[in-house]
């Protein structure tokens, strides 16, 4: 027999109930406990005939494709591969490609109402809230940042970065991880354009007893009307200054004996001043950092690169060199970022629709904030700085056959004993959460 493969196997097909992604039972299991499917049925509208799809149908089937790895609506078809799993999770409906893409224009249309929006407002706002109240943390460090996602779309316009797409709006939890609030915005919006309005909007939906008590952004946020907001809110701050003619004469203004290197060797020196815009209320500290160039400008003189902070910490609280190492872990977010579009799909929008794309983006920061829950809750101490990528290769891509056996279904997976523990804490720890649950 003339062999006509490299490796001497044949394909075939078993009706046996296995699964490929058994881990994402675990999440599943998580999604639920929490209340995903009540909460969706219960902010989003219903439809309009008993055939319809609930919106949980639709919220849970994407959640869980985004977890689980799909990048596009139409990765929604390799659930259906999954009958044994998605009977284990108590899932019997995932809809085609395009009846999602159909309900997500829907929930997005804004002749109708931006229904989809301000019910997954709410969705996203409940769980938040169900996985705050049980880190122990009163006051936070809320990271603000406006973040690009190119997208060839109908209606995608220029943005500042000269890319069609979009620029939505994303504030981040520095202690938690989590997204408190995001705000999808077309492509041509400014980062500066209503910093004001998105901080508010971030302050409010913070839980009863816990506040924003730091806050941490780029030169989008330095405005007179923001930093009058913070200071009123007892707030500490950093923004990154805009290098105006204003803090340009501060710099020159500073002698050569005010520069220190913090760390002799360090390459750089700092310096600080106090400034007041014409509209701030109160003035603040300004911390600069000066180093050399690191190759030489041809038709520039300056033979140093400066970059400015504005704070308001008290020097008795943080030295100049130690502003700077608090504002730099804003640096955080945009791994928080790189996890919401790269590890979540939101790098790239499925709709010709800006509405629409809203409303898949908000889905994709649920189930994002799901998983940062869903860890940090569940998971053992060592698997909480995973990304998702880890866990999907760790826990969710595990074989298992579903059999059932004296009554029972039984999830047997391809591990060792020391894994399936771990599974089983982690089911454990689930239920336990889902009996403290706050409905």
């Amino acid at each position: 027999m003339i062999q006509q493969t490299i490796f001497p196997f044949k394909l075939g097909i078993t009706k046996e109930k296995l699964t490929s992604r058994s881990g994402l039972a675990l999440m599943a299991e998580f999604n639920h406990g929490i209340g995903l499917r009540e909460l969706t049925d219960g902010y989003l509208p219903l439809p309009g005939s008993n055939r319809g799809f609930k919106p949980s149908i639709f919220v849970d089937a994407l959640v869980l494709m985004l977890q689980g790895g799909g990048r596009s609506l139409e990765d929604i078809r390799e659930l259906k591969y999954e009958e044994g799993l998605l009977k284990l999770i108590g899932c019997d409906n995932i809809p085609d490609p395009d009846a999602v893409g159909d309900w997500l224009r829907r929930m997005g249309d804004l002749e109708a109402g931006p229904l989809g929006l301000k019910g997954l407002d709410k969705v996203r706002d409940t769980i938040n809230h169900r996985i705050l109240r049980k880190d122990g943390i009163e006051e936070y460090t809320l990271d603000a940042d406006a973040t690009e996602i190119i997208g060839e779309k109908a209606d995608a316009l220029y943005t500042y970065k000269g890319n069609k797409g979009y620029m939505p709006m994303v504030g981040f939890l520095y202690e938690s991880n989590i997204c408190i609030y995001d705000e999808f915005r077309e492509g041509n919006t400014a980062p500066s354009y209503g910093q004001v309005e998105f901080y508010k909007e971030c302050k409010k939906r913070m839980p009863r007893g816990k506040r924003i008590g730091y806050y941490r952004a780029d030169s989008a946020s330095y405005q007179a009307e923001l930093i009058n907001e913070l200071e009123a809110d007892h707030v500490r701050w950093t923004i990154t200054s805009d290098m105006d003619e204003a803090v340009k004469g501060l710099i020159v203004s500073i002698s050569d004996n005010e520069w220190i290197e913090p760390v002799e060797g360090c390459g750089y020196e700092v310096a600080e001043t106090v400034h007041i815009m014409n509209k701030t209320k109160e003035s603040f500290r300004i911390v600069i950092k000066r180093e050399p160039w690191r190759q030489g400008k041809l038709f520039d003189k300056e033979r140093n690169y400066y970059h400015a902070v504005a704070t308001n910490w008290d020097e008795g609280e943080k030295t100049a060199d130690k502003v700077l190492q608090w504002h730099n872990q804003r640096g955080q977010a945009e791994n928080f970022n790189k996890e919401l579009k790269n590890g979540f799909g939101m790098e790239r929008m499925p709709c010709g629709q800006v509405a629409a794309n809203a409303v898949f983006f908000r889905i994709g920061t649920i189930a994002y904030n799901l998983f940062i829950g869903f860890k940090r809750l569940s998971c053992p101490e060592g698997w909480k700085r995973h990304t998702i990528a880890t866990y999907r290769w760790k826990m969710i891509h595990v074989a298992g056959r579903i059999v059932k056996h004296a009554g029972e279904v039984i999830l047997k997976i391809a591990v060792d004993v020391k894994k399936l523990m771990l599974f089983q804490e982690i089911r454990q720890k689930i239920f336990e959460l889902n009996l403290a649950s706050d409905g």
